[in-house]
């Protein structure tokens, strides 16, 4: 198997489904001919042509409300939003018009084909404009789906499956890892569940859960748990609507123990319904509180982004006092 970075899986993911089908188009802020600002689209203009990748103005309400129109009129496209913090002009056309589409319609019509790429959260110094993790808005909406790969086999398996899935889907790419993280992808066809999380790591001590670039996060911490004997069960969440309870509960009926992590605030962060759905099914297991290590309930820091992470340490802090409660 050939070795990608996760914009290369992403960009080979597209191919796959561009060419499969004529549906499927790409289209957002500059990500024609420039390949968008990652060049998670490069050369797809060129093989597809400027019918069905092409640039957008700048207005992302446009953009997804575009997209919905398109999907209702039974194409399949994938709206890019340049970063993730950038999808809030759009958040009307998401949560009232994507989401509520079909239900509104009693079924007679839908944009279920519709897939949102979005790079986001931190990791890149980019500030309080270009870090944010916006997942926990979206997942008070039923209707959508959400996605956010941890590498870029994971990337590509998940986000042909997103714009295949019959429901629209966000599709959250974390950008600190387009680059760094790198893994063997195979180039055919291939899909990954949505809606079912990984034990990505097994364990007897404490279950740990998290998406996206915190699964690094949590590898390293797992290591220093290790040295000190700590067992740990390790969980990519991967879908965060819907997301895997029933995986979660089972781990923690085993540990009783749970660490949940992300890069969000901890206030309203998806961390807090996690711990409260996996308290009412688990409550009399645990051995400790469920812990939850977040991002700060500040903006997102330019200068001391390091400080606001959640970083292994701190999970690791977490994972530490979770055992000795």
């Amino acid at each position: 198997m050939p070795t990608m970075n996760m914009l290369q899986a992403i960009n080979n993911a597209l191919d796959i489904a561009m060419a499969e089908d004529e549906r499927v188009l790409c289209f957002g802020e500059d990500v024609g001919g420039f390949g968008g600002v990652f060049r998670a689209t490069s050369h797809l203009q060129e093989r597809y042509g400027k019918t069905r990748c092409f640039n957008t103005p700048l207005v992302e309400q446009g953009i997804i409300g575009f997209a919905n129109g398109l999907a209702a009129q039974g194409s399949v496209p994938v709206a890019e939003i340049q970063f993730a913090d950038y999808i809030f002009p759009a958040f009307d056309q998401i949560v009232n018009e994507t989401a509520k589409f079909r239900y509104r319609s009693g079924d007679l019509f839908n944009v279920g084909g519709l897939t949102i790429r979005a790079p986001y959260g931190g990791g890149i110094s980019g500030g309080h404009y270009h870090s944010q993790s916006p997942e926990a808005y979206f997942a008070h909406t039923p209707g959508l789906k959400i996605v956010v790969p941890r590498n870029p086999y994971e990337a590509k398996g998940l986000l042909l499956a997103a714009i295949r899935e019959p429901d629209p889907v966000l599709f959250f790419e974390p950008k600190r890892l387009y680059r760094a993280s790198t893994g063997e992808v195979p180039e055919e066809d291939y899909q990954l569940p949505l809606g079912e999380a990984e034990v990505t790591k097994e364990g007897t001590d404490v279950t740990l859960v998290g998406w996206g670039a915190q699964m690094e996060v949590i590898d390293k911490a797992v290591e220093l748990a290790e040295k000190e004997g700590i067992s740990c069960e390790v969980i990519d969440l991967r879908t965060i609507l819907p997301w895997d309870e029933d995986t979660v509960a089972e781990s923690v009926l085993k540990t009783g123990r749970l660490v949940v992590t992300h890069e969000a605030p901890r206030t309203g962060g998806f961390a807090g319904e996690i711990a409260a759905a996996i308290q009412d099914r688990c409550f009399l297991y645990l051995e400790s509180p469920i812990m939850r290590v977040t991002g700060l309930d500040t903006p997102f820091p330019l200068t001391l982004e390091k400080e606001y992470l959640p970083d292994h340490l701190k999970v690791f802090e977490a994972v530490r006092a979770s055992v000795n409660y």
